[in-house]
């Protein structure tokens, strides 16, 4: 990276039964973030944790399975426990572009933003293209036309499983009011522009495979509901000032 004052940054993995596609995540993280992967492995029944100690990383076995958020919860305490000055999360699935790790945090490092994430949606022949299933794309563009709405955004998309965080948004932030479920990723999002912080995206290639996970079709139904109701939660004449949070 070329930041002036390097910062100290963590890789935050959730992962569960991700034996197949943890090597080539890592593989593709950039070199210099490899040698900080704190990897939370969610009561896997295959062999996720074995292979991330034979790979170097540092391995959170759950008493039980946490959820997403949980896991998510439980990884960025231990990041800032650790002295993280920018957490970033990347799917060990391989579905999000790991090799891109390095970009988001550098926009975090020349501190033009406090958030930064990866918008799989740049396009819609793109988003399918990569093995989107429809149901998907279009329950994302529902979503995050609502939501962008709201909170007079603009973002490409809403609940992203790729991001970059700043040390003072998690500590700032109450982690553990989000859901355990999928749910955290649009509620975390949520506060980051009610407190008034500065958030961003970046376009990122995205893969759908056999491994990658995803929501079926009655948890999307789930996820958008509990998603309008956080967001009902949160009025937008309530929302600080962009850039305020600093």
């Amino acid at each position: 990276m070329n930041s002036k004052s390097p910062l100290k940054v963590i890789v935050a993995m959730p992962a569960y039964n991700v034996s197949k596609t943890l090597a080539k995540t890592v593989a593709a993280v950039p070199q210099e973030l490899r040698k900080n992967i704190l990897l939370g492995n969610n009561v896997s029944e295959d062999d996720t944790a074995r292979l991330a100690e034979e790979l170097g990383l540092q391995v959170i076995t759950h008493e039980k399975n946490l959820g997403y958020g949980g896991n998510l919860k439980r990884l960025y305490r231990e990041a800032l426990r650790q002295g993280a000055d920018v957490v970033v999360e990347v799917h060990p699935d391989y579905q999000y572009e790991p090799s891109l790790a390095d970009v988001l945090v550098e926009y975090i490092a020349r501190d033009h933003f406090d958030v930064i994430q990866g918008n799989r949606i740049r396009s819609r022949d793109e988003s399918l293209a990569g093995g989107m299933p429809l149901y998907r794309y279009l329950g994302n563009r529902a979503l995050t036309l609502f939501e962008n709405m709201w909170f007079g955004v603009t973002f490409g998309e809403w609940h992203s499983g790729m991001r970059a965080y700043h040390r003072r948004v998690l500590e700032a932030l109450p982690l553990e009011t989000y859901p355990d479920t999928h749910a955290f990723a649009s509620d975390i999002l949520m506060d980051c522009v009610m407190f008034g912080f500065r958030v961003a995206e970046v376009p990122v290639p995205v893969r759908y495979e056999g491994q990658s996970s995803s929501v079926n079709v009655p948890g999307l139904f789930a996820y958008t509901a509990r998603t309008v109701g956080a967001a009902f939660k949160r009025p937008p004449w309530k929302k600080k000032p962009y850039g305020s949070a600093r």
